[in-house]
């Protein structure tokens, strides 16, 4: 018998949960060989270049409203972004509520704007089984607990991405132990990888191996003016230093004066978002992540698959467990003084330093490949 697994993730702008749950999606149906059946909710339009991609393959999108005026509003700023998860939770009320009382699919997995489908669940009773995702830290103020604590008593199984994600939730004991499951991110899509990483990029001032990489939405989460500042140090005592940020985001007008207020525009280089990142992390000398937090961090993940050293924050919760000891190199959280330390380290590595971070990694990223994935997943639906 053939199972549906439907997938709720209405998004508002670019972020690492899409590519996710698209792969997720991909690798139940490739890999089942027919036994199940996936499919993604399209709220309002949020997944039409997806299901455009996707018009040959095994994905199903299914549109829930015909409503298309979301995209034409801003959603930078915590005002515009809240406004835009207000409207989704008000237009797909009704419309979720009647897909999985018609449909029914077997299990309903949740990675955003969750409070609609806890909600749901919470007062109807449906036979699909609820998969709630968690990526990050919730924050829990009284109202929520409360909801959390009585939406969790219906929902069949919650995901985490990462260790330390999970630890941190069980702390909150508002769900039973037994629901809480460890399942990693399906990040590494290894063909699509390679086709793209091999092609030529688009800048020609950027020579091979001539740089370092910084790759993520320009936003107070990623830090990148934290480490625009730590450049401008470094570049100080060594001009010759560049790095690339490639990314778009509500800081970037700020970023862009920061960068030109300190007459560093021949060293840093801000060039905007990309469809592929593959080929600029290919052609780099070594990825940076400044982040503030990370759930993993799917980049760090895809810059090991390209062969190429990883110099990260030891922030919450996913690049420690990642990068450990033996796999890259990690600098105290926002710490200026530290970063300028640990990035000379990272910047005279030998070719034999290189090879041992990124082969132990290598090994480790196993754990991400889309095939990985499967097998952790169909565990819970199977």
């Amino acid at each position: 018998m053939i199972k549906t697994i439907s997938y709720w993730s209405p998004h508002i702008s670019n972020v690492a949960t899409i590519k996710a749950v698209h792969n997720s999606a991909f690798a139940l149906n490739y890999f089942s060989k027919g036994k199940f059946k996936t499919e993604i909710l399209d709220v309002f339009g949020e997944w039409k270049k997806f299901s455009n991609e996707d018009s040959k393959n095994l994905i199903k999108f299914h549109r829930l409203t015909k409503f298309n005026f979301l995209h034409k509003f801003s959603s930078e700023g915590f005002v515009f972004s809240r406004l835009k998860y207000i409207i989704i939770f008000l237009i797909s009320f009704f419309p979720l509520k009647k897909y999985l009382e018609n449909e029914k699919p077997e299990y309903l997995l949740i990675h955003l704007v969750t409070s609609l489908p806890l909600f749901i669940n919470l007062i109807f009773n449906f036979k699909s089984k609820i998969i709630l995702r968690i990526s990050g830290k919730p924050k829990m103020n009284l109202i929520r607990h409360i909801f959390w604590k009585f939406a969790l008593k219906k929902v069949y199984k919650i995901t985490f991405p990462t260790y330390e994600t999970l630890n941190n939730f069980k702390k909150l004991k508002i769900a039973d132990d037994h629901k809480l499951i460890m399942v990693y991110d399906p990040i590494i899509r290894t063909k699509d990888i390679i086709l793209k990483k091999n092609k030529p990029i688009s800048e020609n001032n950027l020579k091979l191996k001539d740089y370092y990489i910084a790759i993520g939405r320009l936003t107070k989460q990623k830090n990148f003016i934290f480490l625009i500042k730590c450049f401008r140090e470094i570049i100080k005592s060594d001009p010759d230093i560049k790095l690339v940020i490639i990314g778009e985001g509500e800081q970037y007008s700020k970023i862009r004066e920061i960068i030109k207020e300190s007459k560093i525009e021949k060293n840093i280089f801000l060039i905007g978002y990309k469809n592929n990142v593959f080929n600029y992390l290919n052609n780099s000398k070594g990825f940076i992540l400044s982040s503030l937090w990370e759930d993993p961090g799917f980049v760090i993940v895809e810059a090991i698959f390209c062969n190429v050293p990883v110099l990260s924050s030891n922030c919450s919760s996913g690049p420690k467990e990642i990068i450990g000891r033996d796999k890259g190199i990690l600098f105290e959280n926002n710490s200026k003084e530290d970063f300028i330390r640990k990035f000379y380290q990272f910047n005279n590595l030998t070719v034999i330093e290189k090879n041992s971070y990124t082969c132990n990694a290598k090994r480790f990223i196993k754990k991400f490949t889309l095939f990985n994935h499967y097998n952790e997943l169909k565990k819970l639906v199977a």
